[in-house]
């Protein structure tokens, strides 16, 4: 072989060597770029329904509904999550780096993700220890945009969670993702962001941590459960002292300062978040049923709003109060007691309670049951009457019992006979046959409608036994109804909500007044005249004159029915108008210290004791008043049904004079009155009205009348059914 054979025959060899070598690396080369095609490909279509993190609302964690009450104190929240979000400012600045030097040391030099930390975490991991691979902003996106998918332990979520985490860090700030983290993550003990944690541990605010509280809760999200402070404070101290040494390894803390907080005893102390029931549970009840008209769940429960109520903590403390004293006094376990307060001038509910314990009967007595009125209901009439002409001071034969209809007869408490009396008089002793003959005159479908107009929003059928209070209403709108007349005959639906703002702090409601006049002041101020009767010496309720201990004015109507299973109190100031209810749930008779019950000694007493601590120190105010004056059609235009042959022609005053505490002393003045069936006759007539009878004595050429009984007691019966 030749020189130049041998050196072809090397070249060759040398050639094919390399072509070998190239052609394999080459190979690879298509194989890798393939794998990568076919992998980019799935990681494409990985990323190709991914939900829209490009916006704020993406981030956004569930947070509770705060409810406040009128001076802006927190009396409830509602969620699903128990979560109290804050700025970092409101953040302890020791928990602020023991969460980054524990859950991820590297969170200001990585954009997202970072590769270091996997690499650690798998060397970590390989050596038989834990240690997590994802950033800060990997566990935000997780709890968050991919809340949905947190559970899902595939490559698939990881390189979803991964991306995302890299376009978060392009529009946040890290001290924005950060205070995100921070009010998202799980603390344990249904504590989610770490003011949450810090109350629920430490009953503290974030921002009060000290350095060894703020590491024993930044220890947590790890494993809540196993690292529990209150069930086990040995592991989570160890856990503690763990984040400590982590701290001063980041040059977070000093050596000092890491032993002496090593060196404290886990001493927790739990502290109480309001829940969904709250202070006040059956006002909060209220509100959030009123929510749930115009709110969706997931935004009363998640959403963040707040919402400010009308309740004032005083006047509801005044209410609690009472209905518990009395309650309590009245030797009966099983009576309830219903109270609503609302402000005349605005409609606004300034106290509520719902029944005798909330933790024992959750049903809301004050808004939810609808109970027989009884004779509370004649307020509704006697505005009804009032407005359509009928003069106080008119005559009515209230004696007992009345047939008011061929299939329906009337009686009065204990069969009592009234004789023949005043309007304003049969108001304030509460005759069923009067106010039967007045519902009869003025139409019973004009008193339902002043009802309704009034506030009362349950179906009136137009039945004249509807003056009698048959038919079931709320406590609440028997208050708001009295608020119309003690707010000069304007009627406002009542409020419980004044504002709502959204998570953001933007208004979303704001309540706006819409009074609406039903009836002229002239004719409330006529009504309110005859209501003071009842509270006044004679009245159902003149035990009110004697134990009303604050300078106000005060009016209102007793109510009773059958067998005493309702008793109630509807009584106004300016200030306040209070409907009181007393009664069983299963609506049976009434006992109280072995005796039948009455207003007068439950509903009554209530009402007096709340009115005394509700308004105790403030300056007399007086009920609106108007230049206007009512205008009264001729008595003789009215016909009463057992009262047609009695003719009412003029009379000059009607007061109370009374100055016994158990009966009644009444002075009307007529100048020229006719009666041939009741012996009246003459001019100038005189009736006297004691509590324990009624004495007439004729004017000039009168002739005195039958003497009727006045025992200042009020519950009646109905031979059809309910009565007072």
């Amino acid at each position: 072989m030749s020189i130049r054979t041998r050196r072809a025959h090397r070249h060759a060899s040398t050639h094919a060597v390399g072509f070998g070598i190239a052609g394999f690396f080459g190979f690879v080369a298509l194989l890798t770029l393939a794998l990568f095609a076919s992998l980019g490909t799935v990681v494409s279509n990985w990323l190709k329904d991914l939900p829209d993190y490009t916006s704020a609302d993406a981030y956004l964690v569930a947070e509770p509904t705060t409810v406040y009450a009128s001076d802006g104190t927190t009396i409830a929240e509602y969620y699903l999550q128990n979560r109290r979000s804050v700025k970092n400012s409101q953040i302890s600045d020791y928990a602020l780096k023991a969460i980054v030097d524990t859950e991820d040391v590297r969170f200001y030099q990585h954009h997202g993700v970072d590769p270091q930390g996997i690499l650690r975490a798998i060397a970590v991991q390989l050596g038989g220890g834990s240690e997590g691979a994802s950033t800060i902003t990997q566990q935000l996106v997780r709890n968050t945009v991919l809340s949905k998918e947190q559970f899902d332990m595939t490559i698939k979520r990881k390189v979803r969670e991964a991306y995302i985490a890299i376009q978060m860090e392009k529009m946040y700030t890290k001290k924005q993702i950060l205070n995100m983290y921070l009010n998202t993550i799980y603390f344990g003990h249904s504590a989610y962001g770490i003011e949450a944690a810090s109350i629920t541990y430490f009953n503290k605010h974030a921002k009060d941590l000290t350095l060894a509280e703020a590491a024993t809760i930044c220890g947590l999200p790890q494993s809540p459960s196993v690292y529990d402070p209150i069930k086990n404070p040995t592991a989570a101290k160890k856990r503690r002292n763990i984040v400590l040494d982590r701290m001063y390894a980041a040059g977070d803390i000093t050596k000092k300062q890491c032993e002496a907080a090593k060196k404290e005893e886990l001493v927790t102390n739990p502290g109480t978040l309001s829940d969904n029931t709250g202070k006040y549970p059956y006002f909060t009840d209220y509100v959030k049923t009123l929510l749930e008209k115009d709110f969706d769940s997931d935004t009363i429960l998640q959403g963040g709003l707040k919402v400010y109520t009308t309740i004032d903590p005083s006047v509801q403390a005044a209410a609690e109060d009472s209905v518990k004293k009395n309650l309590d006094s009245f030797n009966n376990d099983k009576l309830q007691a219903a109270l609503v307060a609302i402000d005349p001038s605005t409609g606004y509910i300034k106290a509520m309670v719902g029944g005798r314990d909330y933790n024992t009967n959750k049903f809301n007595l004050a808004t939810q049951a609808e109970r027989q009125p009884g004779s509370s209901f004649k307020t509704y009439t006697l505005c009804t009457a009032l407005n359509e002409g009928m003069n106080p001071q008119i005559y009515i034969n209230c004696n007992s019992p009345l047939q008011a209809s061929p299939t329906w007869s009337v009686s009065n408490f204990g069969h009592t006979d009234y004789g023949t009396i005043t309007l304003a008089k049969a108001f304030a002793v509460s005759s069923n046959t009067g106010f039967v003959q007045v519902i009869q005159a003025v139409g019973a479908s004009k008193v339902a409608a002043m009802a309704k107009s009034m506030g009362v929003d349950v179906d009136i059928p137009a039945y004249d036994s509807i003056t009698l209070g048959t038919v079931g209403i709320p406590v609440i709108q028997m208050a708001e109804g009295y608020s119309t007349v003690a707010s000069g005959g304007k009627h406002r639906d009542s409020v419980a909500i004044t504002k709502i703002e959204d998570r953001n702090g933007n208004v979303v409601y704001k309540h706006k007044d819409s009074a609406k006049q039903v009836f002229s002041t002239a004719v409330a101020d006529a009504a309110i005249d005859v209501m003071k009767g009842v509270v006044s010496t004679g009245g159902t309720a003149s035990v009110v004159s004697s134990t009303l201990k604050v300078d106000q004015p005060v009016a209102g109507k007793t109510g009773t029915t059958e067998d005493a299973r309702d008793l109630w109190f509807c009584g106004i100031t300016p200030q306040l108008s209070v409907a009181v209810w007393c009664g069983y749930t299963e609506e049976s008779t009434v006992y109280v210290n072995g005796a039948t019950a009455h207003p007068a000694t439950t509903s009554v007493p209530i009402f007096v004791d709340f009115i005394n601590s509700a308004l105790a120190g403030q300056a007399r105010k007086e009920f609106p008043t108007s230049n206007e004056t009512v205008t009264y059609k001729s008595n003789s235009s009215w016909k009463f049904k057992a009262t047609a042959s009695y003719s009412n022609r003029s009379y000059t005053s009607y007061k109370n004079t009374g100055t016994s505490s158990n009966g009644y002393t009444n002075t009307t003045t007529t100048t020229t009155t006719t009666n041939s069936t009741n012996n009246y006759s003459g001019t100038g007539d005189t009736t006297t009205e004691t509590g324990t009878g009624t004495t007439t004595t004729g004017g000039t050429g009168g002739t005195g009348g039958t003497g009727g009984t006045g025992t200042g007691t009020e519950t009646t019966t109905d031979t059809t059914g309910t009565g007072e």
